[in-house]
C-alpha cells in the first residue's frame, strides 16, 4: 500500500521506521490515510445471504423462545466501585456486552463502549450497563473491533470530548471524523500505535462489516492487544466480535505472553447461520488455548438478545467446557456485569 502524507499530534507517537515502504514501527497517531474500497478479500466466510435471512425468519430463531428467557431474572449483575490500581498492574472492568474499561499504564481506555439502553434492530438491553457513565474516570481512549450497532455505538460517543483519541479499524476513520473527533488512528491487521507509553496493535477476526445498505465490508473488523509499557507491562486481548479460526493461533505466537484474553461466548445460535462469526462457548475455550493466555474473561451475552440460545446457557457452557479441558478454575474470570479484576504483573517471555 502506498504511504500518505501523515498527519500526527506532535510529541504523542514514537518513530516509526521504514523498509521497503512498509512502516515496521507503531504508526503515527491521527494520520489521514487512503484505504481500498472494500475489505471483501479478508472475509474468511461468505457473507449471510438473503435465502439464510429467510430461513432464520422461518425458524423464528432470531431470539430465546420463552423456556429460553427464565433465566433472564438471573443475570450475573453485580455493579461495585472501580477499584485502585497499584502502579505496575492492570484494572478491567466489565460494563457489558464488549464494553470494557481496560486501566493500564496510566490510561483509562475504553473497548467498544456502548452505554445506550437500545441498539437499532435489537429489543432493549436485558441488564443496566454495570458502571454509569458519570463514575468513570477521564477516558484517555477508546478502542472499536468494527462498526456494527452493538460495538459502535454513536450516542455513547457522542459522550466523549472530540479530542479524545480512538483507534479503530481501517477504514473507519472518515465516519469518526464526520462527527468531529479529530484524534483517530486507523489501523490495518499487525499494525500498532501508541498513547502515553501504551501500546494498541490491531489483530485480525473471523467476522466482517457493515452499518448500512451501501458499505458492507467497507471498513476492516478484528481484535486489539493493549500492551502496557516497560519490560513486566502486560498484554489485554480484546477479541471485539469474532467466529473462531485460524487467527487466534497466529495471534498467540507474534504475541506471547497474553496476561488476559476479552473472548465473546454469546450471541451463537443457530449455528448454521451464526457458527462463521461468533464463537460459542467451547470454541472460545479452544481460542484461549490457542492463544496461550494467561487468563480468559467472557464477555458479549448477558446484554443484549441478538440471538436463540438461551440467556443463562453461554456461561454453563463455558464452565463444563473450562472444567474439562482441565484449566485452573482462578485463570477464568467470569465477571458479573460491574465487576472488576485486577491483573498483577506476571513474568512473560522476550520477544521481538
Amino acid at each position: 500500500m502506498t504511504e500518505q502524507t501523515e498527519r500526527s499530534h506532535a510529541g504523542t507517537a514514537q518513530p516509526h521506521r521504514m523498509s521497503g515502504g512498509r512502516i515496521l514501527g507503531p504508526r503515527p497517531l491521527g494520520e489521514i490515510r487512503d484505504w481500498p474500497k472494500s475489505f471483501a478479500d479478508r472475509l474468511t466466510a461468505p457473507l449471510p445471504s438473503v435465502m439464510g435471512m429467510s430461513r432464520l425468519a422461518r425458524e423464528r430463531a432470531l431470539r430465546p423462545n420463552a423456556e429460553g428467557l427464565r433465566g433472564i431474572h438471573r443475570l450475573p449483575y453485580a455493579p461495585e466501585p472501580l477499584p485502585a490500581v497499584p502502579a505496575g498492574s492492570t484494572c478491567v472492568t466489565w460494563a457489558g456486552h464488549a464494553s470494557w474499561i481496560v486501566r493500564t499504564g496510566g490510561l483509562t481506555v475504553l473497548t467498544d463502549p456502548v452505554w445506550s439502553r437500545r441498539i437499532l434492530g435489537t429489543p432493549a438491553r436485558i441488564t443496566p450497563v454495570g458502571v454509569r457513565w458519570d463514575d468513570l474516570p477521564p477516558v484517555d481512549a477508546v478502542v472499536i473491533s468494527h462498526n456494527h450497532y452493538d460495538h459502535l455505538d454513536a450516542p455513547t460517543l457522542r459522550r466523549l470530548p472530540r479530542d479524545t483519541p480512538l483507534f479503530v479499524p481501517a477504514g473507519l476513520g472518515r465516519w469518526c471524523r464526520r462527527r468531529r473527533f479529530t484524534r483517530v488512528t486507523e489501523l490495518d491487521w499487525w499494525e500498532s500505535a501508541e498513547l502515553d507509553g501504551v501500546r494498541f496493535d490491531f489483530v485480525p477476526a473471523h467476522h466482517w462489516s457493515k452499518r448500512t445498505l451501501t458499505d458492507t465490508c467497507r471498513s476492516l473488523w478484528g481484535g486489539w492487544i493493549i500492551g502496557s509499557p516497560g519490560p513486566e507491562g502486560q498484554r489485554i486481548h480484546f477479541a471485539g466480535d469474532t467466529g473462531y479460526g485460524h487467527w487466534f493461533g497466529e495471534i498467540g505466537s507474534r504475541y506471547p505472553g497474553i496476561d488476559l484474553t476479552l473472548l465473546p461466548i454469546g450471541a451463537y445460535e443457530p449455528r448454521w447461520w451464526l457458527g462463521d462469526v461468533h464463537t460459542d462457548p467451547e470454541e472460545a475455550v479452544q481460542a484461549y488455548e490457542d492463544l496461550g493466555a494467561r487468563a480468559m474473561a467472557p464477555m458479549h451475552w448477558a446484554t443484549f438478545l441478538l440471538s436463540a440460545e438461551p440467556v443463562l446457557e453461554p456461561l454453563t457452557r463455558l464452565r463444563t467446557a473450562w472444567q474439562r479441558a482441565g484449566h485452573p478454575r482462578t485463570q477464568l474470570w467470569d465477571l458479573p456485569i460491574g465487576a472488576s479484576r485486577v491483573l498483577q504483573p506476571a513474568p512473560r517471555p522476550i520477544s521481538g
